[in-house]
């Protein structure tokens, strides 16, 4: 009989830092159903549930190195750990989180990092959808620190590691609108702002399920990955077809000075990477997804 080694094992399994947060709760939720042949490893920086590691990697590579002996290699490291913003929060840690996890993740020997930023790099432009070549031009303090973050990959791309810097969208379930409507009262309205042409934002989206299964194609991708890729689904969404598919009472109001009828990606370099099924731009299946995650 032919022995599996540990090694070759565990290139079953990604290891998925930030499983605390929002997204990682959902990404945890669903993984199982949206990818049942690539095993999730989340990580916590304290006590770990069964099965996930404990490892903070602002303390260095210890613990993962020590999980890799034991365990194996995973095939890729989905690094979601981060600083989201808010008051009193340092969001230079997430460029010092990225830099400690590609440090750790080069000494491990794994050699692909999908590592989290935001479409908030790119900032509000002028309505046309942003493609990854477009000028990062950030409008706050959470894109200027994303972007900073994608720049310190430069060395460790440098030294051979696979990085791909995830522009991400709205993911349904963890966006300002659809946690407005959890939280929202017996009778309270959901209010979107109406542009001139009576129609209301429009936004690049993608479901947790979905993000799910193009992280499984991104993981197994054979030759090198783009060192930025936008993620979303291949169509926007107008924000109030998401509230309305949430069930939600929707109050439309006219839209104030400086807000932004269109912000969107443009997804071409991924879909040509990842096949999408065409529900998977739909408001309906973004919250049939969300809510089968079960995360308030």
């Amino acid at each position: 009989m032919t022995q599996t080694s540990v090694t070759d094992t565990a290139q079953h399994s990604i290891l998925l830092t930030g499983a605390s947060g929002r997204v990682g709760q959902m990404l945890c939720s669903c993984w199982r159903d949206a990818v049942p042949d690539l095993a999730l490893v989340p990580q916590y920086r304290g006590t770990a549930p069964q099965g996930a590691l404990s490892w903070n990697p602002l303390e260095g590579p210890g613990a993962l190195l020590y999980h890799v002996a034991h365990a194996g290699r995973p095939l890729a490291i989905l690094a979601l750990a981060g600083v989201t913003p808010g008051p009193g929060r340092d969001l230079t840690l997430n460029r010092r989180l990225a830099e400690a996890t590609l440090d750790a993740a080069l000494q491990a020997g794994v050699r692909r990092v999908l590592l989290a930023s935001s479409s908030a790099v790119y900032g509000a432009g002028d309505g046309t959808p942003f493609s990854e070549d477009a000028p990062l031009a950030p409008v706050n303090a959470y894109g200027a620190a994303k972007l900073e973050m994608e720049a310190a990959c430069a060395p460790w791309r440098a030294r051979g590691l696979d990085i791909c810097a995830l522009r991400i969208g709205n993911v349904a379930g963890a966006d300002a609108l659809l946690l407005n409507v959890a939280r929202a009262g017996p009778g309270d309205a959901v209010v979107i702002d109406r542009f001139a042409d009576g129609g209301g934002p429009v936004r690049s989206y993608i479901g947790p399920s979905t993000l799910a299964a193009v992280l499984t194609t991104l993981c197994h991708h054979p030759g090198p990955l783009p060192e930025a890729l936008n993620i979303a689904a291949p169509e926007p969404v107008a924000m109030a077809g998401l509230a309305d598919a949430a069930g939600a009472r929707i109050e439309m109001r006219p839209a104030p000075q400086g807000a932004h009828h269109r912000i969107t990606l443009d997804c071409r370099r991924l879909a040509a990477l990842h096949r999408f099924a065409p529900t998977d731009s739909t408001s309906t299946e973004m919250v049939r997804q969300w809510r089968a995650t079960h995360v308030a």
